[in-house]
């Protein structure tokens, strides 16, 4: 038992553009796609790059506020933004978020919530040893794993922990799962079960906390 990996919960279709793609066109994509944000590739596939809407808006906020800061007329602040660039034709070199976050497909799926959390990013392009874009995983990814049902959480509780991994007859654990928190309640043998029991759950995708009410010979 182990808990998922990336490349387990990825998904494998992903949406990806190229530096020379344009503004125009990436939101077209976007738009036909039904996504937020794409990894930005080179011609070898390998990631250089992400691009997201929050970007875009940024680009489109920048014009605005050089248009207000110029007080230029309509047709002459247009002008002064073709000198750095119509957002219809600027490319995603000029927009991607560079270098890209990367996660590997045998990374565990908590350790990339971590750094999605840290970063403050809602999705991270999947690479492989050369750092080519084999899949994407998003936070609506690590929902499926982490908003597990309570059945399927208690299920994997008692067969994979008490039954395969701690070779324990069925029925000596009672498991009990309310809202991700998992009750642990019976009669085992040593403190060290009870110990691995505990610790084993929690590495369970799903569990938010673990109570023990396992009691061992000479402790009541």
């Amino acid at each position: 038992m182990k808990s998922r990996t990336v490349g387990e919960v990825m998904t494998r279709d992903v949406v990806h553009a190229s530096r020379g793609t344009t503004f125009a066109d990436l939101m077209l994509l976007l738009d036909r796609r039904r996504v937020s944000g794409v990894p930005v590739v080179d011609d070898d596939d390998k990631v250089i790059g992400v691009v997201s809407e929050a970007d875009l808006i940024r680009r489109q906020a920048a014009g605005v506020r050089a248009r207000l800061r110029s007080r230029l007329p309509r047709s002459s602040a247009q002008a002064a933004r073709r000198d750095h660039g119509r957002p219809c034709t600027v490319t995603l070199e000029r927009l991607m978020s560079s270098p890209a976050l990367t996660v590997h497909p045998e990374q565990q799926v908590a350790a990339a919530a971590r750094v999605m959390e840290r970063h403050r990013v809602n999705r991270l392009p999947v690479v492989d040893e050369e750092d080519r874009l084999i899949g994407i995983i998003t936070r609506h990814d690590l929902l499926r794993v982490f908003l597990r049902t309570d059945e399927e959480i208690r299920a994997e509780v008692a067969d994979e922990v008490l039954g395969r991994a701690l070779g324990l007859p069925s029925g000596t654990v009672t498991v009990c799962v309310t809202d991700g928190m998992v009750t642990l309640a019976g009669h085992v043998g040593h403190a060290e079960t009870v110990a691995s029991a505990v610790r084993r759950a929690w590495r369970v995708d799903g569990v938010i906390g673990v109570v023990n009410r396992l009691t061992t010979d000479g402790c009541q």
